[in-house]
């Protein structure tokens, strides 16, 4: 499964749109680590407890907007994007989302290239002599 936070996978073309996937998960403090935070925050510095916390949950989040994706037979996610909010006084929500998509390798042979537009059709170029009009009413 391809995660991404931007909105296109250098060398791949989206060919399906699956849909909004979401993960989240809910996580309280820990009185020791709680305990330890407070003593940090007399001294300063990384309050590493809560840091292990918070990766914890966005993997767990993670975890979970993937499986909802597999569900749908997508094989990317792209325009990923976490959340958080306190829930209560002493627990926090990591919220991941994105855009659950069906990708294939670009149909070009520069590796990692970004679609461009596609070529214009003989009928929408405009002929010589019908330019000449549009721009000499005369």
């Amino acid at each position: 499964m391809i995660v991404v936070n931007t909105e296109t996978i250098p060398g791949k073309m989206i060919v399906e749109l699956k849909g909004l996937v979401q993960g989240n998960t809910v996580r309280a403090k820990h009185f020791g680590r709680d305990l330890a935070a407070s003593f940090k925050n007399l001294v300063g510095g990384e309050l590493k407890g809560y840091t292990e916390l918070l990766v914890e949950a966005r993997r767990e989040a993670v975890a979970r907007m993937i499986a909802q994706a597999e569900e749908l037979q997508a094989n990317a996610i792209v325009n990923v994007r976490f959340a958080t909010s306190s829930i209560t006084a002493g627990a926090a929500e990591l919220y991941a989302y994105g855009t659950a998509v069906v990708v294939v390798d670009c149909p070009s042979t520069a590796p990692n290239a970004i679609m461009a537009q596609p070529p214009i059709s003989d009928s929408d170029v405009v002929s010589d002599s019908a330019q000449a009009s549009i721009s000499n009413p005369d």
